[in-house]
């Protein structure tokens, strides 16, 4: 079998040598090192982990078991479970079928469900627990195709009708359908073509239905060998994955991982990543920015809390680490004195900064939205570089990416290996690569808007290319606006400049289309919050009593216009409200993927902001 991972320095062999599928990069990996570790996952009070070889034999048997249901080549299984071991588990087993992957987030509620699994046809889905199963049952007279649910977690009752069964009887059945028909797994893998539908991904969608995406196994096997191919990762990494499965960039992680071949440790509870960073202590990990603004915030005013000497050194400490990260960046050379202050600094702060991290990761790649340039610069003073990247759905997620020895703050890096970029006259990016997908399901007339020509993907992202290749994102092209004077704001480029000084925020969502002056909607972040009322003398009150005091009123205020020192006049925020509540992914106003609903936020709190103009 094709080997995944050639002895090469030489991108290209990398590229142009990939493997024909996913299941085929699965099963070179687990024939070349069957007694390496592959996966580490959470179990009792501890982590289990397995060898590549024994999730080889869980994938065969899996695998068979869905032949055995009748499950044919390029058919949808879905998935509605939270980032865990199991959901590779499926995945992998479903790619080895030759079949394709419905992704669907656990938090969708049952009307989205029922869309997507009717609207791909899905024959199986694998469900979490009994929460995804409840959902299931209460719309199926909608999935006429799904001929059985795998339970992931939990037990069916004997007396049931047989639609729902349990993962572990699966796996029984696959085991016997294995012994008797020793090679139909292989077979499977060995006729699923590149050009095979492996993904349907739903987006998330900021307005209306979603659409399924789908994504070939030459794009998924692209994206491997592409990020293989920036030399930054090696087998001798070890990955803390929590990000969500159902999103690209979990995939993208995934088939990096079988492309190169370290152990990741999979737990998909966000509010147990920094406790298991500590235990798990990885080299490298993925998230979405708002976890990084979140760790910045919560480190911030956590030592702003110390107060006297303490906070005066830490204040010292980022001054000195930020003048050393400004001198590296630039390629200056780093004064004797100014060494030896930060060594200082690094052994007072940034070190117990990393060690809450694990101490040993070398860095944090972000993706899925606009990371701050502030936040990122404020980490790399500490000692950890955050590599922000760019990509779709629609082009498998990884388009762009920062390198550990050559990157920009502020910049979502280079075209990765074989990834083509232009802009267009109105400054959007187009895209075009391996990595672009077949189109929408089921929906010509959306591919052909987005489809270009010549295999050019139109992102609806604004950007521009630098003289040596870097991009950076401005805006969507949808969000831009010009105000009532006909000046353009990019609110995206705004809100993560707030994002980078004020350490209380959650999200900002900058108003202006066609009005006087640009507003403001404003959240805090409800971990900071409590913080902040420990140390002002609103311990113990609720939300909502603190963040609209007069007194957190006067705290962001100040935030506010040192945001604004930083804007051009017609940028600057004049009103802003500070809500009472976050916005989350339960109320509708951010998708799954933490990318705010710009238009329902917007439509939800239209009377505030219309007062913002009145008179």
């Amino acid at each position: 079998m094709t080997t995944t991972a050639p002895a090469t320095t030489d991108p290209s062999v990398i590229i142009d040598n990939r493997a024909r599928n996913v299941a085929e990069m699965f099963y070179a990996r687990v024939d070349d090192m069957p007694t390496r570790e592959a996966f580490r996952y959470p179990e009792g009070g501890g982590w289990a982990s397995l060898t590549w070889g024994e999730a080889g034999r869980a994938v065969s048997e899996l695998a068979a078991g869905l032949v055995a249901m009748g499950v044919e080549a390029e058919q949808r299984v879905a998935i509605a479970s939270g980032t865990r071991w199991e959901w590779i588990l499926a995945d992998l087993a479903i790619n080895a079928a030759g079949a394709a992957t419905t992704t669907v987030y656990p938090t969708s509620v049952a009307d989205d469900v029922a869309y997507i699994l009717s609207d791909s046809e899905s024959r199986v889905v694998f469900a979490e627990d009994h929460v995804q199963v409840a959902k299931l049952r209460e719309r199926r007279d909608d999935l006429s195709a799904v001929v059985r649910v795998v339970l992931i977690e939990g037990t069916v009752d004997a007396g049931g009708d047989g639609w729902v069964v349990t993962l572990d009887s699966v796996l029984a059945q696959g085991a016997e359908h294995l012994a008797a028909n020793p090679e139909v797994v292989r077979e499977r893998v060995a006729a699923t073509r590149p050009d095979s539908l492996a993904t349907l991904i739903y987006t998330s969608g900021t307005t209306g239905r979603p659409k399924g995406v789908r994504i070939s196994q030459d794009s998924w096997t692209y994206e491997g060998a592409a990020v293989a191919a920036g030399g930054f990762m090696s087998i001798d990494d070890l990955e803390y994955r929590w990000l969500p499965m159902a999103h690209s960039f979990g995939k993208v992680l995934l088939t990096t991982q079988l492309q190169i071949g370290f152990p990741a440790a999979i737990d998909g509870r966000v509010d147990k990543i920094v406790e298991n960073l500590a235990v798990v202590k990885p080299t490298f990990m993925g998230a979405a920015p708002r976890i990084f603004e979140k760790a910045y915030g919560r480190i911030v005013a956590t030592a702003q809390a110390e107060g006297g000497p303490k906070a005066k050194i830490f204040d010292w400490a980022v001054k000195v680490g930020g003048e050393v990260s400004r001198r590296e960046l630039a390629g200056e050379t780093v004064p004797l004195p100014l060494r030896l202050q930060h060594g200082v600094a690094d052994k007072l702060v940034f070190a117990k900064v990393r060690e809450r991290f694990g101490g040993r990761v070398r860095f944090f790649i972000s993706g899925s939205a606009a990371l701050s340039g502030d936040v990122a610069r404020w980490f790399h003073a500490a000692g950890i570089l955050i590599l922000e990247g760019y990509g779709l759905t629609e082009t498998s997620a990884g388009s762009f990416v920062n390198h550990p020895d050559h990157y920009k703050f502020g910049s979502v890096g280079l075209p990765m290996e074989g990834t083509e970029a232009r802009i267009a006259e109105d400054g959007e990016i187009l895209l075009r690569g391996p990595g672009v997908m077949q189109g929408y399901h089921g929906l010509d007339e959306e591919s052909k808007q987005a489809l270009v020509g010549d295999g050019w993907l139109a992102t609806g992202d604004i950007g521009q290319i630098d003289a040596d290749g870097f991009l950076t994102i401005t805006d969507r092209k949808k969000d831009l606006f010009k105000t009532s004077n006909g000046k353009y704001v990019a609110p995206s480029h705004v809100e993560g400049i707030f994002k980078g000084v004020c350490p209380l925020a959650s999200q900002m969502i900058i108003h202006g289309s066609d009005r006087n002056f640009v507003s403001a909607l404003i959240t805090l972040d409800v971990d900071a919050v409590a913080d902040w009322a420990a140390r002002n003398g609103q311990e113990g009150a609720d939300y909502e009593t603190v963040v609209t005091s007069s007194a957190m009123r006067e705290v962001v205020e100040g935030y506010v216009a040192e945001l604004n020192a930083k804007l051009n006049r017609w940028e600057q925020v004049k009103k802003f409200e500070i809500l009472t509540h976050d916005l989350s992914v339960e109320s509708g106003e951010i998708t799954p993927s933490l990318k705010v609903k710009r238009r329902v936020v917007e439509a939800n709190y239209k009377d505030t902001l219309d007062s913002f103009y009145a008179g």
